[in-house]
């Protein structure tokens, strides 16, 4: 592996390596040396050739990390394992952006949950119609299975019961994994229904008020991830403040602080995850 030195802009900056091919860089060189970039690109001004060499750099030698987490989903078609890879790099570089080396973890540690979530993310908006919760989306697939299986031994439509059994799922669950596989399809709310009186009548005809609320959906799935990078303590606050609805002061009660400090947290904590949301839009 080729390197030359890169000139330093700030005494506290230490003059990096340049990788000839970082693509190419084993995953073992590439940890010890990832650690190196992180702590200038820490306090490299952004906007520099500098920084951004070191941005580059750290993506670079970091792929692997993509192809490994796209291997989790191989058996698919080959372009669309290139579109996997392409969607794993956007969680590869929002984790790059986001790590910190003061937290002691390996960044190989740090970035696979981003890189996953991203591709989750890309399958659940490319393959369902509606958001599904994983675990319907997969309960799905063992239903379709098992109505398969015993319409062909019994010759008929089981019986959520008889599912019930050879699936060994309660028969609620069993009801909602067939209400959920209603969201893998949709039809256009424009499409017009057969049979109907003027033969010119929509689906959107039938349809029930518009859920103000709905757009919640979204904000609550990308505000998840910020809460859970969040200290206890933080986390806490936040509970106990807007699921429990408690005051400033009852709060700080509970944690044997002021009424003042639990005010400074807080202020402190929904800057950070509203300057989290506004990043990801």
């Amino acid at each position: 592996m080729a390197l030359m030195s890169t000139t330093a802009t700030d005494a506290r900056v230490h003059e990096l390596p340049e990788v000839a091919d970082p693509s190419r860089v084993a995953p073992k060189d590439a940890r010890a040396l990832s650690r190196l970039f992180f702590d200038q690109l820490a306090v490299l001004e952004e906007g520099t050739a500098e920084h951004s060499y070191a941005r580059n750099t750290l993506i670079e030698m970091n792929m692997s990390l993509v192809r490994f987490a796209a291997g989790r989903f191989r058996g698919r078609g080959a372009e669309e394992m290139e579109d996997i890879v392409q969607v794993g790099m956007i969680g590869l570089i929002k984790a790059i952006d986001r790590f910190d080396l003061s937290r002691e973890a390996e960044f190989t540690s740090f970035a696979i949950p981003y890189i996953v979530g991203e591709i989750k993310r890309f399958f659940r908006d490319t393959t369902w119609a509606v958001h599904v919760p994983r675990r319907l989306q997969e309960a799905r697939v063992h239903l379709a299975r098992a109505t398969e299986e015993l319409r062909s031994r019994l010759g008929r439509t089981p019986t959520v019961k008889e599912l019930s059994e050879l699936m060994s799922l309660p028969e609620d669950e069993v009801r909602e994994a067939r209400l959920a596989a209603n969201g893998y399809n949709s039809s256009s709310l424009d499409a017009t229904i057969s049979g109907s009186e003027d033969g010119e009548s929509a689906l959107q005809d039938f349809i029930g008020a518009q859920d103000v609320a709905l757009e919640l959906v979204e904000d609550f799935h990308a505000l998840a991830p910020l809460l859970c990078e969040l200290d206890d303590r933080d986390r806490q606050i936040i509970h106990m403040r807007f699921v429990e609805e408690l005051t400033q002061a009852q709060i700080g009660e509970r944690l044997g602080v002021s009424q003042m400090h639990v005010s400074r947290l807080l202020s402190r904590t929904l800057a950070r995850l509203r300057e989290g949301m506004l990043t990801q839009d």
